[in-house]
């Protein structure tokens, strides 16, 4: 969410950063805001005046009745008590008039909330312009992509020989979108999670488990109401919603905190089962454990001054890359174009993974910078050394996300007799095996 004086100063940046954005039609948002700021703001003044009214009979009328029990004249306390009830006829008109204009400025303002969080947020300068994910741009490659002299099978078909995984008692039990994961490859993706959580500590970051559900207010603080439709599920009953990353629970952490300017950065990795809905999830490469509505995952999220919010953005991307590589797995990184940024996102950036077996990459992690547009819903302020307050900038990104990231590890470390090789790097966390058959 955009700042309302940043939009009704540079009002033709902002529809020109729709336009960008290729929501042409948001472009009329921008005039309805700013007229609806001038009727907010002339609302309240005329509240204001109202209320000096309200004040001044109040006043008025308690001067009159003192007046009234000094005076000994009949004709002069009907006076006054004349003028007494014209003033209560005021103060009760008055009233009238607050109450239903305080119900007016109470439409306004929920409108100028409704649309500002509708207004995508400015996105940086070096943002690639498109209006999809087919115009994202490749930046830079890491390691050498290798496609084996054998054929490498379907990740599920490996898994499957190693009696890994269960889709179809999945699929009994909760449907489809579900799997079993059983012995070394369960086993694999448990390893690769604790190895992710003590790379990331070794980093310097700090260690969490978050609630895995979050109320709506920190939903509506954390994302857009699009993306929380095609994502989250509701529980019934519940001001609750159970988390799609726990990007969502640990940002909010910090809602309607005042954090002292020497508490930042705050560094934070976490933990948690993620649940989404996936909607429009089709096609060959959906099935399996690639696109499912249970995964877990490894995040990293920083709070931080807006001046420091770019070097977090590089520092959060290479350590994805690094865990990637530790694993002899190749990556490159993707630069979001712009009509693939949520609207809360400033840029963002993708590391994918190299699959032999689709001779192409695929993404395992999203690195994010939001500016203070989380902060700024949430109301996650920062107390500067001068005592004055802004807004922190938030970003976040994955670590690591199995079992989508079982596809680029298996690919990658299966060899021609069917067996896969383990890292030296997770070997400790795999009770010493340098393979499993």
């Amino acid at each position: 969410m955009i700042d309302i004086n940043f939009l009704k100063s540079n009002p033709d940046a902002v529809k020109e950063n729709i336009k960008k954005k290729f929501q042409d039609h948001k472009l009329p948002l921008v005039d309805e805001v700013i007229d609806l700021d001038v009727k907010r703001r002339e609302t309240i003044g005329t509240l204001e005046a109202l209320k000096a009214t309200r004040n001044k009979m109040s006043k008025e009328n308690g001067m009159l009745f003192g007046k009234m029990k000094k005076t000994e004249s009949d004709a002069e306390k009907a006076e006054i008590q004349a003028q007494i009830e014209k003033n209560n006829e005021a103060v009760k008109s008055a009233a009238d008039e607050t109450a239903s204009l305080e119900e007016k400025l109470q439409g306004i303002e929920a409108r100028i909330r409704e649309i500002m969080l509708t207004i995508p947020n400015i996105i940086a300068d070096d943002v690639p312009i498109g209006p999809d994910d087919s115009h994202n741009v490749e930046i830079e490659k890491f390691g050498e992509p290798v496609v084996p002299e054998f054929e490498v099978p379907y990740h599920t078909d490996i898994m499957a020989r190693f009696n890994g995984i269960d889709l179809e008692a999945a699929g009994r039990v909760a449907g489809n979108g579900f799997y079993y994961l059983i012995g070394d490859i369960a086993r694999l993706h448990s390893s690769i999670l604790s190895y992710a959580r003590d790379f990331m500590i070794d980093r310097g970051f700090t260690y969490c488990i978050p609630p895995y559900m979050i109320r709506s207010n920190i939903v509506d603080g954390v994302m857009s109401f699009a993306e929380m439709d095609a994502m989250m599920y509701k529980i019934e009953g519940e001001d609750l919603f159970l988390i799609g990353t726990s990007e969502h629970s640990m940002i909010g952490k910090f809602v309607d905190q005042i954090i002292p300017e020497d508490k930042l950065p705050q560094a934070l990795t976490s933990f948690s089962p993620c649940f989404r809905k996936e909607k429009g999830a089709h096609g060959i490469e959906e099935r399996g454990v690639y696109r499912i509505h249970q995964f877990e995952k490894q995040e990293m999220i920083v709070i931080c001054k807006p001046e420091e919010s770019e070097k977090w953005y590089d520092i959060l991307w290479k350590n994805t890359v690094d865990f990637f590589r530790t694993l002899d797995i190749p990556v490159r990184t993707l630069g979001c174009c712009s009509g693939d940024l949520a609207d809360l996102k400033v840029k963002s950036l993708d590391v994918e993974a190299w699959s032999p077996r689709q001779k192409k990459y695929f993404e395992v992690g999203s690195c994010s910078n939001l500016g203070d547009a989380q902060a700024r819903r949430l109301k996650i302020r920062v107390t500067g050394s001068d005592g004055k307050k802004y807004f922190a900038h938030t970003l976040n990104n994955t670590v690591v996300a199995p079992p989508r990231m079982l596809i680029a590890f298996l690919e990658n470390n299966l060899r021609a007799d069917g067996s896969v090789a383990i890292p030296e790097a997770l070997r400790p966390y795999m009770g010493g095996k340098t393979e499993i058959r």
